[in-house]
């Protein structure tokens, strides 16, 4: 059972957390609906930084996985088409870490409620599920590579879970890997105007993602057989 003390600086941290964000998002709504409406203003008011703009944009990919609400996909086009494919991806790459980070020792510091306050408990069950089985690993693995599939609360519930986090940052990076560097990749050929490149690679991002949002409920059930299958044998009762 956790201790009192333990348990109200968990609360104190909650509400300092939530007011940290809650405050700023009311304070400046207009001026953050404007950034986040498109992919153009973001990358205008990232670019408006002058050369403080890469570190912009590594803090801004970090808040778009702590506040996953934030679409991704926006943040790391403009990326691409601010640096170039490959700085861009290395940008995006240091956020993702950062952000991950965040949100993972937050789920260690402030525990169950803190997660399920914003988490659905259905979609907290089916992870925690998938995590506690001895295939834990490979599935935290697909779960982070297959597109469609909602990535950035994952971190919160793997800082529930026994995974450690030196595993849990490795995973979670391979697996964000092809869509950073898609997303870049957007945004870059966009920027150099190879419209080719931009159609391949859209059209591409575009069929993996409905696929997996459509097939969304039959991965979730291969996952689970999945898990199922590798999950350690009960062990017999005594007569």
């Amino acid at each position: 059972m956790q201790h009192p003390r333990s348990r109200i600086l968990s609360v104190a941290l909650f509400l300092l957390l939530i007011a940290a964000i809650a405050v700023p998002a009311v304070i400046w709504r207009k001026e953050l609906w404007q950034v986040f409406a498109s992919v153009a203003r973001l990358r205008e008011w990232v670019a408006g930084w002058g050369p403080a703009a890469p570190l912009v944009f590594v803090a801004l990919q970090a808040l778009q996985i702590i506040i996953f609400v934030i679409p991704g996909e926006f943040v790391q086009i403009a990326g691409g088409y601010l640096f170039g494919a490959w700085l861009g991806t290395a940008l995006s790459i240091g956020g993702a870490v950062l952000g991950a980070t965040i949100s993972f020792f937050l789920a260690r510091l402030l525990g169950k409620p803190f997660v399920a306050s914003f988490v659905a408990p259905e979609r907290m069950q089916a992870v925690e599920k998938l995590l506690g089985t001895r295939g834990a690993r490979s599935i935290f693995f697909l779960l982070y590579l297959i597109p469609g599939i909602p990535k950035d609360i994952l971190g919160y519930v793997a800082g529930l879970s026994p995974l450690s986090y030196l595993f849990f940052i490795s995973v979670s990076t391979l697996g964000r890997l092809p869509g950073l560097v898609g997303s870049a990749v957007i945004g870059s050929a966009a920027a150099s105007s190879r419209w080719v490149l931009l159609g391949i690679v859209s059209g591409a991002a575009i069929v993996l993602f409905a696929a997996g949002l459509i097939l969304r409920p039959r991965i979730q059930a291969w996952l689970e057989r999945l898990a199922e299958r590798k999950r350690p044998p009960a062990a017999p009762t005594g007569s």
